[in-house]
């Protein structure tokens, strides 16, 4: 199944501003001297890698959670949810500044409650990101009535969290949600009963990779 959630424009909303402005540089520095605007075409390359918001392809496994962000798995096991004060199950997906940074629903669900906190700005994939970084967390309760809290947090690179909910909205498995700019992190608490479907290492697709059954 399709997610059509998003009007998908190939290139992130949150990148036009900075494309739009990398490709007016270039454009200028290409007139003045070609030579000396290789960097900045390198750089305009980037952003637009950066930036680009595929569509993705559902699974339609209903107990199926699915990855709210493109990367790597660094974690997978048992953890405290500070939030929800709870015991469960955690996978953390870590994203590099070349993986897709748009943050996707990981399950069909009504946020109940969300929470920022300002933080420190250290490696995303160090275990001390999950409580120490700058972070915004949803508690998104199934339409089964099971909880899942979902936290993005900012990475060393990473200087701005977006986050297009709060309490009371409605999300679709696979919708998108949020933007993280410049390399950062997922953590997903799951209940202790969730069976984990990655392993650690493992590169995982938004909107598309199952990550556990609930």
């Amino acid at each position: 199944m399709l997610s059509n959630n998003y009007p998908h424009p190939i290139i992130a909303r949150e990148g036009w501003p900075f494309l739009a402005a990398a490709f007016a540089i270039s454009i200028a520095a290409t007139f003045w001297c070609a030579y000396w605007s290789i960097p900045l075409w390198v750089i305009t390359l980037f952003i637009l890698q950066f930036f680009r918001d595929p569509p993705r392809q559902l699974p339609d496994q209903a107990n199926a959670v699915i990855s709210p962000a493109d990367g790597r798995i660094v974690a997978v096991g048992k953890a405290y949810d500070e939030y929800l004060q709870r015991d469960t199950l955690k996978i953390s997906v870590f994203m590099n500044v070349f993986n897709v940074h748009s943050n996707r629903s990981p399950v069909n669900g009504t946020v109940e409650k969300r929470w920022y906190h300002e933080g420190k700005f250290f490696n995303a994939a160090l275990d001390k990101a999950s409580l120490e970084n700058e972070r915004n967390a949803l508690w998104i309760k199934t339409t089964d009535g099971q909880d899942v809290t979902c936290v993005q947090i900012a990475g060393l690179i990473a200087r701005r969290i977006l986050c297009y909910v709060d309490a009371g909205s409605a999300l679709s498995k696979g919708q998108r949600y949020g933007f993280i700019r410049f390399g950062s992190r997922v953590d997903v608490y799951l209940p202790t009963t969730a069976t984990p479907k990655v392993t650690l290492g493992e590169k995982v697709s938004a909107g598309e990779t199952i990550l556990a059954e609930i």
